[in-house]
């Protein structure tokens, strides 16, 4: 059959298997998942700031150096990090339309947040680890 003539699928036929290659839903999950995680790791983050306002440095330092805390606070990095490159991604997924910019911009979006991720969380280790 040429590609002029009438083709006999229904249009959910034609479409099935388009899109999202299969990843739509994972990304759904991961970026509802993300958020869930924040919103306690966000207000327990604010909570210890607010509590150590008007504290020296060294206080603020001690609270983030604590196991638990230092702990809570690379799980927060991790879910913020993560959260906001599937954000932006599917904000050049739908919004640039000039392949070659779609794809370098995904790559930097990616590489950047792998590279701030990466220097947050060696930030909260010297911290607990007094490096």
């Amino acid at each position: 059959m040429s590609s002029k003539t009438k083709s006999l699928r229904t249009p959910l036929g034609r479409v099935r298997g388009l899109g999202a290659a299969k990843e739509g839903v994972q990304h759904w999950w991961a970026q509802r998942l993300t958020a869930l995680a924040i919103i306690p790791l966000g207000l327990w983050f604010v909570g210890g700031v607010l509590a150590h306002l008007g504290a020296d440095q060294a206080s603020v330092q001690a609270w983030l150096a604590g196991p638990c805390t230092g702990t809570l606070a690379i799980l927060l990095l991790v879910a913020l990090f993560y959260h906001s490159s599937l954000g932006l991604q599917v904000v050049v997924e739908d919004y640039c339309h000039t392949e070659w910019l779609k794809i370098a911009s995904l790559v930097v979006i990616k590489f950047a947040a792998f590279f701030l991720a990466t220097l947050s969380i060696i930030s909260v280790l010297k911290m607990m680890f007094g490096g």
